[in-house]
């Protein structure tokens, strides 16, 4: 007996990857090994004698916890847990614990505990989850940019043919005021239905865009009184932008409506008035195989985003502000426009005090003069080959050639397209990228290039996965287009 209990006691002793001890009724240590010492840092001179209590943070022994794991070891038979435990130097370490109590003829005598650290074990635990959450938050928005880039196709398809025919009314209707007001109403509905259907592809990442080189600073200034007329006259507009910036690569227009949509928002955080501040500046690289940034910020002083909601605001559709207020697509469009060009978007808010986001975007060396030319209808002249697979939006494409000055011949798919161009007459190409059957926009623009390099091609897109592998080479014009866009488009073409 005595030898078994001698062979037992060496073991206990011995065991170094465990903190294994006694503690009286009251929890105070009486037996101490290897392991204790090991993981917590206490020699057994050092740690006989004291209350179990000092390894608890000091939270944990303010609520009282190192009692109640001794009270509920000794009513349901056994107590575990993981938690923080704190080492002899004050390091804390993750700590998985069983207390059992000890009962000597139906007397509690003590209870006998058992401590492992398993910090490295709870912080890949830590790290997997982490990593989990990201990929159920890709998959969640990859998801929901599929649902919403393949809604905004077929929407931006109708408000195609609404574009298109209300310039055919426009221009034949009579002068009756209430006419007028009709059609202004029907315009203004449609740029609106355009908006929000751009904003959702931007989010799901899925715009048919147009980057070229821009110059932030004229930008900003181009688009200042928009600005300032959806800032309202209790917020002052304050424009900061350094004059040595340098060109960044983006869409103009996403870029135009990220830094609307963060001035309305920055505007709603302030409803009895501040200042918004909207500042640009050069970022050089910190190492040397990172980019050069430009980083375009929008600062307010308002009521500044609660910590439970800022996980949340560049999720579509969500938003804080009352019904009616707000569509939840305006930061989700800035996100989506960020890193679609490259880019990505910081916040920085504080309760009472303001928010601050930032759109950071990589450097582009040439310079950049972002001079844009809006409105302006050119006469054309020549035959224009429509390839559009739709027949209400084909015959509003029609319609706007026509009144621009071109003969107008049409081509259902690529198939049709390319038995067209054989025959003469064929000045210009415009094709839709989105196409059924086994060649798409692109393909045919890539075909009939071989075939006529000397013919200047346009293609037009709402949506399409497709247009990313355009790299430059055809221009895009975007679905819904006006007339002035569509002169504009075909004027820029390279002949």
């Amino acid at each position: 007996m005595f030898e078994s209990e001698r062979s037992f006691r060496l073991l206990v002793e011995g065991v170094a990857d465990y903190a294994l001890y006694m503690l009286d009724p009251s929890g105070i240590i009486t037996s101490w090994n290897i392991g204790g010492q090991r993981i917590k840092g206490y020699s057994t001179k050092d740690i006989l004698g004291e209350h179990f209590s000092r390894f608890y943070t000091e939270t944990d022994r303010a609520n009282g916890k190192p009692a109640r794991a001794l009270r509920i070891a000794r009513e349901q038979g056994r107590y575990e847990e993981e938690g923080w435990r704190v080492r002899k130097d004050g390091t804390f370490f993750w700590a998985s614990v069983i207390i059992d109590p000890i009962y000597e003829e139906g007397r509690l005598v003590g209870f006998a505990k058992i401590t492992r650290d398993i910090t490295e074990r709870h912080e890949s635990q830590l790290k997997l989850e982490e990593m989990q959450k990201h990929l159920a938050e890709a998959q969640k928005m990859d998801a929901l940019g599929q649902l919403t880039g393949g809604v905004a196709h077929d929407f931006n398809n109708i408000l195609m043919v609404i574009s298109g025919s209300l310039h055919f009314l426009r221009k034949n209707a009579s002068d009756d005021p209430r006419t007028r007001r009709a059609l202004s109403a029907i315009e203004t509905a449609t740029k609106r239905g355009a908006a929000l259907t751009s904003q959702l592809l931007t989010f799901a990442r899925r715009q048919s865009v147009n980057p070229q080189p821009i110059n932030v600073r004229q930008q900003v200034e181009a688009i200042r009184e928009v600005l300032e007329t959806g800032t309202g006259r209790k917020i002052r507009l304050a424009v900061e932008c350094d004059g040595d910036l340098w060109a960044v690569i983006a869409d103009v227009s996403e870029l135009e409506t990220a830094l609307v949509n963060l001035v309305i928002n920055a505007r709603d955080a302030m409803p009895t008035g501040g200042t918004v501040k909207v500042a640009a500046h050069n970022v050089a690289a910190s190492q040397p195989d990172t980019p050069d940034l430009v980083a375009i910020s929008v600062e307010d002083t308002g009521q500044g985003i609660p910590p439970d909601v800022l996980d949340r605001i560049f999720d579509p559709f969500f938003t804080t502000k009352p019904v009616g207020k707000g569509t939840g697509l305006g930061l989700s469009q800035v996100h989506g426009f960020a890193h679609q060009a490259g880019g990505t978007v910081r916040v920085e808010s504080r309760l009472g005090e303001g928010t601050k986001l930032t759109i950071l975007l990589p450097r582009h060396k040439v310079d950049a003069s972002g001079e844009r030319v809006r409105g302006v209808l050119l006469a054309g002249s020549g035959t224009v080959l429509l390839v559009e697979d739709n027949p209400e939006v084909a015959a509003v494409s029609e319609s706007l050639l026509e009144q621009l000055g071109y003969t107008v011949r049409r081509a259902p798919n690529a198939e049709a397209a390319l038995r067209e161009i054989q025959h003469d007459g064929i000045d210009l190409v415009f094709s839709d990228i989105v196409m059924p059957g086994t060649m798409d926009g692109l393909s045919l623009a890539r075909r009939m290039r071989e075939l006529r390099p000397e013919l200047p091609i346009l293609l037009a897109t709402g949506y399409s996965d497709a247009a990313a592998g355009v790299h430059g080479d055809f221009p895009i014009l975007r679905k819904p287009y006006e007339i002035h866009q569509l002169s504009q488009a075909i004027a820029n073409l390279p002949r």
